[in-house]
């Protein structure tokens, strides 16, 4: 494994999320040692969420037979937008921090960051492996604008699963159920503001974070 991560070019990559992963972690720990209160436990499960999209693409890259194959790579894209929203969500745990809890307010505020960052560099890092694979049959042009409007997907995605209580795996367990939500949604928008407007601003805030990114990532080249 370790000579496939090399080859690729993702042994650092690899091994930097994995230390982000165990540093927060170490922090959920800490606190749930510290303070007797299992409260924020539930951000590692939204981290391994996060972290699902990364190894799908991971795979896809690893494994570059599997791009051979069309129905595995729409396999592959649905699954990795299924999943994708899970990224970004942790962001919206900051609505958990309390002024008055077990642990100073600085403590879980560096606490949700720190898994609302990882959770956010599992998703972009799996967006650039995306963009590698549509580059293939897609003009770099198309390529940005599809992952701006994924963006937006993702927000929407992050508006269900926050305020509706939607999970991924929902599409399998209540497709129907989910269907007529979304659905819902898009044929009355005017009818569901908060829906929109969620969608739209963060939409906008994760764009302007990864085209921040895209910009370093070029300017470092």
């Amino acid at each position: 494994m370790l000579k496939i991560l090399k080859e690729k070019n993702r042994l650092q990559e690899t091994f930097f999320m994995g230390v982000l992963t165990l540093l927060c972690f170490g922090f959920s720990l800490f606190r749930y040692i510290y303070s007797d209160s299992n409260i924020f436990l539930f951000l590692n499960w939204n981290l391994f969420l996060a972290f699902i999209p990364w190894a799908l693409t991971s795979l896809a890259i690893l494994k570059p037979k599997l791009q051979n194959s069309k129905i595995t790579i729409y396999i592959l894209l649905g699954s990795w937008l299924l999943f994708f929203p899970n990224a970004p969500y942790i962001l919206t745990d900051l609505f958990h921090l309390r002024l008055h809890s077990s642990m100073p307010i600085w403590f879980d505020l560096v606490l949700i960051l720190s898994f609302a960052w990882t959770g956010l560099l599992f998703g972009f890092l799996s967006l650039w492996d995306i963009e590698k694979i549509m580059s293939k049959t897609i003009k770099p042009v198309y390529v940005t604008l599809i992952s701006v409007g994924l963006m937006f997907v993702g927000s929407f995605g992050i508006y269900i699963g926050r305020y509706l209580r939607w999970n991924s795996w929902d599409i399998i367990t209540e497709p129907f159920k989910l269907v007529y939500d979304i659905g819902d949604r898009i044929i009355n928008p005017f009818n569901h503001p908060r829906t929109w407007g969620m969608t739209i601003f963060m939409g906008l805030f994760l764009n302007m974070v990864y085209l921040s990114f895209r910009l370093i990532r070029k300017r470092s080249c």
